[in-house]
C-alpha cells in the first residue's frame, strides 16, 4: 500500500452511503487517507437526508456531488468498499475489496438513516485502525 492509503467508497447512486462514508473517512483521517466515492449510476444530487444526518455530528457533505464510477477510479485506489454493489465494480489483483451491508438511505426519513450514519462511522474508525499505523 502507498505511504498514502487510499479508499474508494462505492454504491450504485453515489448519493447516500458512499457520500456519508467519504465525509467520515476525509473528517476523521484528514490528509492522511486520500478518499474517493462513486457510483454505477449517479443521482443528479446528493441525498438531502444524508446531507442533513451528516450536518447534525458537524460534517458538510454539501460540497460532494455524485460521480460515475470509472476503472480508472478502482485502479487507482487502495481499498475499494462497496456497498451493497460488489458484482459491477472492476476487480483488479493486489487491491483490497470489502462488501459493507448497508441499508440504503434512499427514501427515508431522518431516524432510520441516524443509525446508518452511525454504522458507518464505526466502520470508518476500524478501517483507518488498519489503514494508518499509530505512531510510537
Amino acid at each position: 500500500m502507498a505511504a498514502k492509503p487510499s479508499v474508494l467508497f462505492v454504491c450504485v447512486h453515489n448519493a447516500g452511503r458512499s457520500q456519508m462514508a467519504a465525509g467520515w473517512l476525509t473528517h476523521l483521517a484528514g490528509d492522511r487517507v486520500e478518499v474517493r466515492s462513486a457510483g454505477s449510476a449517479p443521482a443528479d444530487q446528493i441525498n438531502p437526508t444524508a446531507v442533513a444526518a451528516m450536518a447534525e455530528v458537524g460534517i458538510n457533505i454539501t460540497d460532494q456531488a455524485p460521480k460515475i464510477l470509472t476503472i480508472d477510479a478502482v485502479e487507482a485506489s487502495d481499498v475499494v468498499i462497496t456497498m451493497g454493489y460488489g458484482d459491477a465494480c472492476p476487480i483488479f489483483p493486489g487491491k483490497r475489496y470489502e462488501d459493507w451491508k448497508l441499508d440504503d438511505p434512499a427514501g427515508q426519513g431522518i431516524n432510520a438513516v441516524r443509525p446508518i450514519r452511525d454504522d458507518i462511522r464505526s466502520r470508518i474508525e476500524k478501517l483507518i485502525g488498519e489503514l494508518l499505523p499509530v505512531p510510537s
